[in-house]
């Protein structure tokens, strides 16, 4: 009876040891990607736009309306060398993107109102081909079509990665080159990865930071 306490005892203290050294380096890689993403998130401005409803309907009016909004501001951007100088271009472009949205919702049968503004809103954590970012608030262009109450679509307008296949491959030289020259190389390493499998992997190790950081 003594030698089995004793067992007990010895595998329960390696249990608490175990999860303590867990806990610890847990804690060490959520405060390592939180302390460099920290200033990339001030870096990069993504494109949040907001469905009516969940309706089929209202679900496919908003991927119309994000398609026309992206086709008229990419090539804006496509020549901007900061979040800056994005930011001054999104907002002169405020009436224009609103007259787009309402011209897209009035040509489909629908009366709509639309917001539009910057703005900062949560992101979960998001793989774009090759580059995954990490769950936080991100600066973002934001278009709330009517209620704004159905599903969500979110990309990243500056450097433009909103175009890119989501899962294979790697993003094209131009757009790869835009987020070397915003980014520092410890940001950039952070979220860049030369594979899609190596991409799948910060992806799961960055869901279960988001998780972590959730419980506590």
């Amino acid at each position: 009876m003594k030698r089995i306490k004793i067992r007990l005892t010895v595998l329960i203290l390696s249990l608490i040891s175990v999860l303590s050294i867990m806990t610890i380096c847990v804690n060490s890689e959520v405060k390592k990607i939180d302390d460099i993403s920290s200033n990339y998130k001030d870096k990069l401005i993504r494109f949040h736009v907001i469905a009516n409803s969940d309706s089929e309907e209202d679900q496919e009016l908003k991927l119309k309306v994000r398609d026309e909004v992206i086709k008229y501001l990419q090539p804006k951007l496509s020549k901007s060398s900061s979040i800056k100088e994005s930011e001054t271009i999104i907002k002169h472009e405020y009436d224009n993107l609103e007259k787009i949205s309402k011209n897209i919702i009035s040509e489909n049968g629908y009366n709509y109102d639309v917001k539009v503004g910057i703005k900062y809103s949560n992101f979960p954590t998001k793989q774009y081909s090759n580059i995954v970012l990490p769950s936080g608030e991100y600066k973002a262009l934001k278009i709330v079509i009517g209620k704004g109450e159905g599903k969500n679509w979110w990309c990243v307008m500056f450097p433009p990665l909103c175009f890119v296949d989501e899962n294979n491959g790697v993003i094209d030289k131009a757009t790869d080159e835009k987020l070397k020259s915003v980014l520092t190389k410890e940001e950039y390493d952070l979220i860049s990865q030369k594979t899609s499998k190596q991409s799948s992997k910060i992806k799961i190790k960055f869901k279960i930071v988001e998780i972590i950081k959730e419980i506590f």
